[in-house]
């Protein structure tokens, strides 16, 4: 284990870790996790479980190239933890799990939606870089499965960063959430790519995708390949997401996949999606006329979705593609949807 002088100070405080004392660098301690066992933990969970309850300052694993598979949970416990893939780009570190909603547990329930996640981030002031997420699961494999949502990360802390990962599923990829209905959480999304099929980027979450590669994938029917969100905003939120000078992609068919729909967890007639395209390259896989769709008996009209200065074949005018004016889009920024009081400016 590397130690070094601040190893030191931290034993005199009584902080310790299950293999040792941490390493530093700027900006602070760090453990290195390697599948081939030349770091510190061979797993991720385990390089987390050993940061200390409480953590006041960045603590940074460093993610050697590899696949890591199982779960890995962040607790609430546990903040300003950041994940930095080592390779020399995202593809070559791959944290990765494969269960979906209806895939059983050891006591014959079913996993639930939430609990498929590969990795579940409750620690705020979280941080990934240089590397992808992924939920495996075979839809293919598994008929017998019908509830096939199947998470591949799943926020419910305020304060996240995403710079530069991949996120690979299908059916509801990226849940971007909050700890409750009430409580507003903020992410941050930099030149990342997300990408799935039915309601594959969706939660309460208030997040900015910026610079993006947002793309859908071909289930294989000739008038509806999913659709790219299912925003739950609160009414009380004003910002919901936003997608800023992204790319929407996709290996679809022209004009089968849907911009979005508006989802209600629970019937809740208080989660009104928000929803802000502007400055986007719109490719031909979305439905251009009418790119917003009811959910059951939620119509889209009451939803709050708009787009501005996009561009593409996806993107052309239509009365059922509701457009912001020049004022509202220059308030509605990245960093108006994410100082909320504190300020926070991730962009910088």
């Amino acid at each position: 284990m590397r130690t070094r002088s601040l190893g030191g100070v931290l034993l005199a405080l009584g902080i310790l870790l299950a293999a040792g004392t941490p390493a530093y660098a700027w900006p602070g301690p760090y453990v290195t996790v390697a599948v081939d066992g030349t770091g510190d933990y061979t797993s991720i969970q385990a390089a987390v479980d050993a940061v200390p309850a409480g953590n006041a300052s960045t603590f940074t694993i460093k993610i050697k190239p590899g696949v890591y598979q199982g779960q890995v949970v962040i607790p609430s416990t546990k903040p300003y933890i950041t994940f930095r893939g080592q390779g020399p780009n995202p593809a070559a570190v791959v944290i990765s799990d494969n269960r979906a909603n209806g895939t059983l547990k050891p006591d014959g329930t079913p996993w639930g939606t939430s609990g498929s996640a590969s990795v579940t981030i409750d620690g705020h002031d979280f941080t990934a870089r240089n590397l992808t997420f992924e939920n495996a699961f075979d839809e293919a494999a598994h008929p017998e499965i019908t509830n096939r949502q199947a998470v591949a990360v799943l926020t419910r802390a305020d304060r996240i960063v995403f710079d530069n990962v991949r996120f690979l599923g299908n059916q509801d990829t990226l849940y971007l959430n909050s700890s409750a209905a009430t409580v507003v959480a903020r992410v941050y999304l930099r030149q990342c790519h997300i990408e799935g099929d039915v309601d594959f980027i969706f939660g309460r979450a208030t997040a900015v995708f910026d610079r993006c590669d947002v793309r859908s994938l071909d289930r294989g029917s000739t008038t509806n390949n999913g659709y790219v969100t299912a925003a739950s905003t609160s009414i009380g939120n004003a910002y919901g997401f936003l997608f800023t000078h992204c790319s929407f992609t996709g290996s679809a068919p022209d004009g089968t996949v849907y911009l979005g729909r508006p989802w209600h967890p629970g019937n809740d007639p208080n989660a009104v999606a928000q929803v802000l395209i502007r400055d986007s390259k719109i490719g031909p896989h979305i439905i251009p006329a009418a790119p917003w769709t009811d959910f059951g008996t939620f119509s889209w009209r009451d939803a709050r979705y708009a787009e501005y200065h996009n561009r593409g074949p996806g993107a052309v005018d239509s009365p059922d593609r509701p457009q912001i004016d020049e004022a509202t889009a220059a308030a509605t920024t990245p960093e108006a949807y994410l100082a909320g009081s504190d300020a926070w400016n991730p962009l910088r």
